[in-house]
C-alpha cells in the first residue's frame, strides 16, 4: 500500500481576523519577547502600518527594533545584515512581517540568529535541516500584509546566492512561524496590480500542489478549495481593493496555498525561481505569466486533475480544455502579461534557464519529469508568448 502513505506536517496558530494586528503583542509575550525585531522590506518601512506597528509595540511595554534592509528577492546579504541587527540590538524575537520578501528574510534571521554555520550550509538539500542548532532559532510571530505566498504557514525562505545567481531553498521545521497575525485590513491597501499578482501566486501554489504527485487528500483538498476562494475573490480584491470580504477570503487562500504545497510544488516554480533570481522579476507575476506555458507541458499527466478543478470551477464541460481556456481568460481579467518578453525577460539563456530549472528542488513535484532542454523549450514558449 505504499502508494497511500505519507508524512504529513500542517500549520500553526493563526490568529485571523480584521483588526487582528492589535493582539501582536499579547502574540510576542506568549512567545517569551520582551525586545523584538521587526524585519520587512525596504518598500514598507516608511509606510503607516509599520509606524504604528511599531507604536502600537512600544504602548504596550514592548520596544521594537526594525530592519528593513530587505529584497524584493531577499538575498544571503540582506539576512546577514538582519542577523547582525539581531544580536547586536539584543532582541530576542523576530516580527516577520510584508510579503514573502520580508516574510522569507525574517524567517532565515530567526534562523540565523544562533548558528555559527553560513546560510547555504541550510540548503533544503538531503538532511542538511540536522545541522541547525534548534536552540539558536528564535521565536517568530508572522504578519503577513499581501495574498500571495503563504510564507507565513510554511517552513523554509527562499533567498537569492548573488555569487551563483540561483535562489535557494533554506529549510528547517522550526522554521514555521509559531504564531500568525492575519488581519485582511492590513491588506485593503495593496495596489490592483500587486493584488493581482500575488493573488495568481496563491493559485499556482494550489494548483501545482494538485497535480503533485503522492497521496495527500488534504493537500489536494484545500488546494482545491483555496482555488475556488481566489476565483471567487481575487476579481473582486482587484476592483475594490477596500473590499474587506474578497480581502478575507484572499488573505485565507494564500495561507491554504502554502500549506497545500507541502504535497508538492512543480514546473511553474522550477522556472520561476531561476527567472527571478537572474532577472530580479516579481515572483507571483512571473509564476502568472509561467502558469499556461507549463500546463500545456504536464497536458498529458493532468488530465483527471483538471476535471476535478474544473468541477469545483463550475465550468461547462469540465476537463483540461475548460481549465486551460478558464486560466487564460482570469489572467486577463486580472492584466497579467502573456509573455515573459513582457515583464523584461529575454530569450537568450534559455540553455542557463533549463539546467537551473531541472536543478531547482520544486521540480521533483512536478507531475512529469522534465529534462533541462524541456524547461528551456518552455521558457522559450513562453518568452515568445508561444502556446
Amino acid at each position: 500500500m505504499s502508494d497511500y502513505s505519507g508524512n504529513w506536517n500542517y500549520p500553526t496558530t493563526i490568529v485571523f481576523r480584521p483588526g487582528a494586528i492589535r493582539e501582536l503583542p499579547d502574540a510576542c509575550r506568549r512567545l517569551g519577547m520582551q525586545r523584538p525585531l521587526l524585519i520587512t522590506d525596504e518598500g514598507l518601512a516608511d509606510l503607516p502600518m509599520v509606524r504604528e506597528t511599531l507604536a502600537m509595540m512600544e504602548e504596550a511595554g514592548l520596544p521594537t527594533g526594525l530592519f528593513a534592509d530587505v529584497k524584493g528577492n531577499p538575498v544571503g546579504a540582506n539576512v546577514d545584515a538582519g542577523v547582525k541587527a539581531y544580536r547586536s540590538g539584543r532582541h530576542d524575537g523576530v516580527i516577520a512581517f510584508g510579503g514573502g520578501s520580508g516574510l522569507d528574510a525574517a524567517k532565515a534571521v530567526a534562523l540565523m540568529a544562533g548558528q555559527d554555520r553560513p546560510l547555504w550550509d541550510f540548503e533544503d538539500v538531503g538532511d542538511n535541516w540536522t545541522r541547525v542548532k534548534v536552540d539558536g532559532m528564535a521565536p517568530v510571530v508572522a504578519v503577513p500584509t499581501t495574498s500571495g505566498t503563504g510564507s507565513e504557514v510554511g517552513r523554509a525562505s527562499v533567498i537569492t546566492n548573488e555569487q551563483t545567481h540561483e535562489k535557494k531553498i533554506i529549510f528547517h521545521p522550526r522554521m514555521m512561524p509559531e504564531i500568525v497575525i492575519s488581519d485582511p485590513e492590513l491588506t485593503v491597501g495593496l495596489p490592483p496590480k500587486v493584488t493581482a499578482a500575488t493573488g495568481v501566486d496563491a493559485f499556482v501554489h494550489c494548483f501545482e500542489a494538485l497535480c503533485a504527485p503522492g497521496f495527500h487528500p488534504m493537500a489536494e483538498g484545500i488546494a482545491l478549495e483555496g482555488m475556488r476562494l481566489i476565483a471567487e475573490a481575487l476579481p473582486a480584491a482587484y476592483d475594490n481593493g477596500q473590499d474587506i470580504a474578497a480581502r478575507s477570503k484572499m488573505l485565507a487562500a494564500a495561507s491554504m496555498g502554502a500549506t497545500a504545497f507541502q504535497k508538492g510544488l512543480g514546473g511553474v516554480h522550477a522556472l520561476a525561481h531561476p527567472i527571478g533570481a537572474v532577472y530580479d522579476t516579481h515572483h507571483g507575476l512571473t509564476n502568472a505569466v509561467l502558469l499556461p506555458y507549463v500546463m500545456q507541458a504536464n497536458r498529458a499527466a493532468i488530465e483527471d486533475a483538471m476535471l476535478r478543478l474544473g468541477r469545483v470551477l463550475g465550468l461547462d464541460n469540465p476537463g483540461y480544455d475548460a481549465v486551460f481556456q478558464w486560466v487564460l481568460s482570469f489572467r486577463e481579467r486580472l492584466d497579467i502579461p502573456h509573455s515573459l518578453t513582457d515583464i523584461g525577460v529575454p530569450g537568450e539563456r534559455a540553455g542557463d534557464i533549463g539546467e537551473m530549472a531541472a536543478r531547482d528542488p520544486s521540480a521533483g513535484g512536478n507531475p512529469i519529469p522534465l529534462s533541462p532542454a524541456d524547461y528551456a523549450r518552455i521558457f522559450t514558449s513562453a518568452v515568445e508568448g508561444r502556446l
